[in-house]
C-alpha cells in the first residue's frame, strides 16, 4: 500500500560473491562501502527517484564523510541485509545511516554524509526535490 510519504528506511538483501572476499575469507572491509553505496541507490529508487536524474541536472553526489563500525565478518555466500536509513536532510548534506546483519545479527553499521557538487567539483545545494520529500529527518 503506498501511503503517499517518501521512504526513508530500505532494506535489500545481497548474496556475498568469492571475489568480494580477502584471502582470509572475510568480506573486505572495504567492499562495505560498496554494500552502502548499492543500499543508498536502492533506497532512492524505492523512493522513486534515480542518481541518473540528478546526474542528467548536472548535480553529483560524492561521500564527505564515513563512520563505519566492524563488529563481525561477512563470508562468502552469506546472504547480507542492507539496511539503508535517511538520517538527516539539509541545504548542505544528506546522511544515511546503514546496518549490515545476517538473520538480525549485526556485522556493520556506518553513518556516510553525502554533498552534492556539480560537474566542475563546486558545492551545491541538496535538490529542493530532496529537501521537499525528506527536510530534517534526524
Amino acid at each position: 500500500m503506498d501511503s503517499g510519504l517518501p521512504m526513508r528506511e530500505n532494506t535489500i538483501q545481497h548474496r556475498v560473491r568469492y571475489d568480494e572476499c580477502d584471502p582470509m575469507g572475510f568480506v573486505h572491509h572495504s567492499v562495505y562501502l560498496q554494500y552502502f553505496e548499492i543500499g543508498r541507490t536502492e533506497l532512492l529508487r524505492a523512493s522513486g527517484g534515480r542518481y541518473r536524474d540528478m546526474e542528467d541536472q548536472g548535480l553529483l553526489v560524492v561521500v564527505a564523510r564515513v563512520d563505519c563500525r566492524y563488529k563481525a565478518p561477512a563470508r562468502y555466500d552469506d546472504l547480507i541485509d542492507i539496511q539503508t536509513r535517511i538520517a538527516d536532510v539539509t541545504v548542505g548534506k544528506i546522511v544515511h545511516e546503514y546496518t549490515i546483519s545476517i538473520e538480525s545479527r549485526t556485522l556493520v553499521t556506518a553513518t556516510v554524509t553525502l554533498a552534492v557538487i556539480n560537474r566542475e567539483g563546486r558545492i551545491q545545494r541538496v535538490p529542493q526535490s530532496l529537501l521537499d520529500q525528506y527536510g530534517t529527518v534526524a
